[in-house]
């Protein structure tokens, strides 16, 4: 069994290697790449080998293996430029048969003012842009300490009132090297189908010959945009428990990352749980990653048994430099 994970995991990486390339500035479905936990924002983001809550799945599908448990989570987050950014998930134990995973993505820019180069101040009309991602996952346990996962996503990007659409596959597997210990993850993100906008505001008029007098000055005509791919990510990483004591418990954890449309890095963190119940968490993100304007996170979470099932509500602070900073807020319950 040691020996197929390992494998696996030697698959992941040369897909990986494979698939991403250097594309910067040219990928559609940036969204995607928003981490949605506030807990796994407040370590990092470092989150690929992580299996302890529902959104865990995002980092890594081979997370969705490991839940014995029905769980929901729900993060809200002011993003950049005051772009609303939502993601839920829902967790769903099938026992032997292995478990569901259902995710929704929604980002809302809020009303932008139309500004032509005529028109610089504004044309006095507004748009919007909303991008949506809606996602189905399996995992199974394929033993006690190895786990697989895969997740389809459907990807709509509107602008306006012109739109791409596109789909997404997401695999990833977790390996434990010892119980409640060393653990090690890698997983494929995004990769599919590629996205093409279409829609009435790339409807033009157009003239064939403005030299000639008398011909048609106003045929109809729509621009055609090129074909996009998704951004590409694959992450591996590992994550170590240690118990302090019986109140005190420290979980490190550490991601590699090689995207198509970035350069590579690394993210550190941690996380000190006191009696289970309250949490501090600190990290840094996309070390060595080329012209970055990320770096430190923070956060904070607690945990209330409610006899039955856990009510989990988690805080996430991340610095992106000269764009300011990003909240999280995360609300979840397991039973």
């Amino acid at each position: 069994m040691k020996t197929i994970a390992i494998l696996l995991i030697m698959q992941c990486v040369l897909f990986g290697m494979t698939f991403s390339q250097s594309k910067t500035g040219t990928t559609v479905g940036e969204f995607l790449m928003i981490e949605p936990s506030a807990r796994i924002a407040g370590m990092g983001n470092a989150g690929v080998s992580l299996h302890d809550e529902t959104q865990t799945a995002y980092y890594n599908p081979g997370a969705i293996g490991h839940f014995d448990t029905y769980g929901v989570q729900f993060t809200h987050s002011l993003w950049l430029a005051s772009i609303a950014y939502d993601y839920v998930a829902v967790s769903i134990p099938l026992q032997e048969w292995g478990n569901l995973y259902v995710s929704g993505t929604a980002l809302n820019s809020g009303e932008i003012d139309v500004r032509t180069v005529d028109q610089p101040l504004g044309t006095g009309e507004r748009y919007s842009v909303n991008d949506v991602a809606l996602g189905l996952g399996y995992g199974r346990k394929v033993s006690d300490r190895f786990s697989v996962g895969v997740e389809l996503n459907y990807i709509q990007e509107t602008i306006w009132h012109s739109s791409l659409n596109a789909f997404a596959l997401n695999v990833g597997t977790i390996y434990e090297i010892s119980p409640d210990g060393l653990r090690i993850g890698a997983s494929i993100s995004n990769f599919g189908t590629e996205g093409q906008f279409s829609g009435k505001d790339l409807r033009i008029t157009y003239d064939p010959n403005p030299s000639m007098n008398g011909s048609n000055s106003a045929l109809p005509g729509e621009v055609y945009t090129d074909t996009y791919s998704l951004p590409v990510l694959f992450r591996v990483g590992v994550s170590y428990p240690v118990k302090i004591d019986n109140n005190n418990q420290l979980i490190v954890v550490a991601n590699a990352y090689h995207p198509n449309e970035n350069t590579e890095s690394i993210s550190l963190g941690g996380e000190w749980a006191f009696m289970k119940t309250f949490m501090i968490r600190a990290g840094y993100q996309n070390l060595f990653e080329q012209d970055s304007e990320t770096g430190l996170t923070l956060g904070t979470g607690l945990l209330y048994d409610m006899g039955g099932s856990d009510l989990h509500l988690d805080y996430g602070w991340a610095d992106y430099g000269r764009l300011q900073s990003v909240q999280m807020f995360t609300l979840g319950i397991t039973f």
